[in-house]
């Protein structure tokens, strides 16, 4: 890869952040999570405890921080980074209308500078899942978590990735990309659709990140597009999505 994606993820964000204040307003208003590209409520996921009350809990890669808002909701104590200053400005301003308490600091979530065992929830739906390389943010997860802490992260299927053409046209059914070796893909120069560097493995890439980190996995979850989808969300036509999976949910846990 060889590219500096902190600085070109910040860029790519802060210069699309206009674009997420109306989804940042809609989902800061739910009362209940959903989860993906095509908002799948969390029943039968729980990728949040349903009581945060007295919780620590961080959210690596904010966005908006509708999340956050989420957690703030279930009674937690919030802290949520981001690289992006004007994607944190719209998290702010809907923290503040929604008196959520959160702690917010720009910076990158592979290199936090918080407290060694400081949470006892760490999230990232995208964020820092897909937009950081994982050993770096998964590392820096596990030293954040209080033992017995626990992390959740949604983020794009590997089925996604090597589906997708190279040019950047939405994913069919041609396998366009080696599965061995994944890494994630540098979308900044595509013909179509241009946006950052992502990252993502193979599941026994990542099974072997987690061991060698020294998570658990408590859940696995792969989502699909629901039956009643007939759009394209994130360069995925929702008829691909209905036969393969488009996201994936980790529920992973740090021992006692």
């Amino acid at each position: 890869m060889g590219r500096d994606h902190v600085s070109v993820n910040r860029d790519v964000w802060d210069a699309d952040a206009p674009n997420w204040v109306r989804a940042g307003e809609r989902l800061w208003g739910l009362d209940e999570p959903v989860w993906g590209n095509w908002n799948h409520t969390d029943q039968g996921i729980g990728m949040l405890p349903a009581d945060m009350t007295g919780m620590d809990a961080i959210e690596l890669g904010c966005g908006t921080a509708y999340v956050s808002g989420w957690m703030a909701s279930r009674g937690a104590r919030v802290t949520a980074i981001d690289v992006a200053p004007q994607q944190l400005a719209t998290a702010r301003r809907l923290s503040a209308e929604y008196d959520a308490g959160i702690t917010f600091i720009e910076g990158n979530a592979e290199k936090t500078g918080l407290p060694d065992a400081s949470f006892d929830f760490a999230v990232s739906e995208y964020g820092a899942a897909i937009w950081c390389p994982p050993e770096d943010w998964l590392t820096e997860a596990w030293r954040l978590l209080k033992p017995g802490g626990r992390l959740a992260f949604l983020g794009n299927h590997p089925l996604s990735l090597i589906c997708s053409p190279e040019d950047g046209a939405p994913c069919d059914t041609k396998l366009h990309r080696p599965y061995r070796d994944m890494w994630g893909a540098d979308w900044t120069k595509v013909e179509i659709d241009p946006s950052g560097i992502c990252f993502n493995l193979t599941f026994s890439d990542w099974m072997k990140l987690f061991s060698k980190i020294g998570f658990s996995v408590r859940k696995y979850d792969e989502i699909y597009a629901p039956d009643w989808a007939d759009d394209t969300r994130g360069a995925v036509p929702a008829e691909w999505a209905k036969s393969y999976p488009v996201e994936q949910i980790w529920q992973l846990a740090k021992p006692s």
